[in-house]
């Protein structure tokens, strides 16, 4: 364990180094050593600051190199909403980053959603093979093997849906105010597939009971909404 040096240490060894004479004292009650003293200070703190550096190489201990170690890792990170601005919030983010290993596994994505607070499942596609797929599969050309869907369970955020006067051609019948999980996934899953989300919500109608244009017979109303 290293240990910190205070300023009569460093007073101790600089009266030390000090020439041999009648005009040169040793000691702490002299004029000379108060004089000296007051230079001290600032090699102290140097010496611990050389301490420091040893726990600083490490991401997880690191204080005054927080910095480089959040421009190394590539944060912060984009997905991370609101931005973290307290020092622990931002330590953790670096450990976090610095000790995760990546995959792209199902467990993996399932882990990844479950640390940012989101139960979800993930289904996959096969491409129907003559002589392989059984009748009723479904038809899925060879594209599809490179498609995979994320379905969120349960509380999937504010639900912000399309409504007539409000919202503007092109914008989604609803919205989920849940990108920072969509960011995460979809910018760890492999750059050759395609994300179908799912969003399992709980509710009974589409819109949250604004209207029940189809007396509940669509899948809107079984909540779940499938998102592009």
């Amino acid at each position: 364990m290293l240990v910190d040096a205070s300023a009569e240490d460093y007073l101790w060894q600089f009266q030390r180094l000090l020439p041999r004479g009648r005009i040169w004292h040793r000691g702490w009650g002299t004029v000379e050593a108060q004089d000296l003293l007051t230079l001290m200070p600032q090699w102290a703190r140097l010496h611990a600051s050389a301490n420091d550096l040893i726990g600083d190489t490490f991401p997880c201990s690191t204080v005054h190199m927080l910095p480089e170690w959040e421009a190394t890792l590539g944060l912060p990170d984009p997905c991370v909403q609101p931005p973290l601005t307290t020092l622990q919030q931002r330590t953790a983010a670096v450990c976090a980053k610095f000790a995760a290993r990546g995959g792209q596994s199902q467990e993996y994505f399932i882990h990844l959603a479950a640390s940012l607070g989101f139960q979800i499942e993930i289904a996959t596609y096969t491409p129907f093979r003559v002589g392989l797929s059984s009748v009723g599969d479904p038809l899925c050309s060879e594209d599809w093997a490179f498609a995979w869907q994320v379905i969120v369970q349960g509380n999937v955020g504010t639900i912000t849906y399309f409504r007539t006067g409000a919202s503007s051609a092109g914008e989604p019948l609803a919205a989920w105010g849940i990108q920072g999980l969509q960011c995460a996934i979809e910018a760890a899953a492999p750059a050759d597939t395609t994300i179908i989300w799912v969003y399992a919500v709980n509710s009974s109608v589409w819109d949250g009971g604004a209207s029940i244009w189809d007396q509940g017979d669509s899948i809107w109303d079984q909540g779940v909404i499938v998102a592009p």
